[in-house]
């Protein structure tokens, strides 16, 4: 693995590239998404390792909601640290060539869909404080969110990132979810639409 000056490997560097090309090119549908889009930039500005695990103990993270074809029903991920029902994703890996492909990878390692392709357009920002001990020296994830549809009857599969894996109606997800990826489910069925 190549490192640059900065001690960060080389392919969290292009990630880095990626994503702020990606938040400076996206124009964000409300108030709230425009100020976290305004806070990951100046967050990749400031810390070459924004993308990396290693790195401050604020990072980029990636994730993707998946929704049936009807975008009646999201396949969620019953994650095994946070201990609720969430979408698919995670962080970075220097091998990954940009943010929709590391976005890619996860959801797809996470749902066992291995043809799932994900929309390539950002579907939604969030940022959110990590206080389960499970989650080591990760503070805070700032997400860089995106959307995908796959059939009904897609053979999806549990991963070991996860307790289970299930279809919920998206107006019948747990309270807790409800609060959590109710508006990121919103802005995929706007985007998909």
């Amino acid at each position: 693995m190549t490192v640059a000056p900065s001690g960060v490997p080389t392919g969290y560097l292009a990630l880095r590239a990626d994503a702020m090309t990606r938040l400076e090119g996206w124009d964000a549908p409300d108030a709230q998404q425009e100020s976290w889009r305004k806070e990951l930039l100046e967050h990749c500005r400031d810390h070459p390792g924004a993308m990396w695990k290693q790195g401050p103990p604020q990072h980029l993270t990636t994730g993707a909601i998946v929704l049936d074809e009807s975008l009646g029903r999201v396949l969620l991920t019953l994650h095994a640290k946070a201990g609720m029902w969430l979408q698919f994703g995670g962080h970075f890996e220097p091998q990954d060539p940009t943010v929709l492909a590391a976005a890619t990878r996860e959801a797809r390692e996470e749902s066992g869909l291995p043809d799932l392709l994900l929309d390539p357009r950002i579907v939604e920002l969030h940022r959110h404080h990590l206080l389960a001990p499970a989650f080591g020296r990760c503070a805070e994830h700032l997400d860089i969110r995106f959307a995908g549809v796959v059939g009904a009857d897609a053979a999806y599969a549990v991963s070991d990132e996860s307790l289970d894996v299930a279809w919920w109606p998206v107006d019948g997800m747990p309270p807790e979810t409800e609060a959590e990826l109710g508006p990121l489910v919103r802005a995929a069925q706007r985007l998909l639409s």
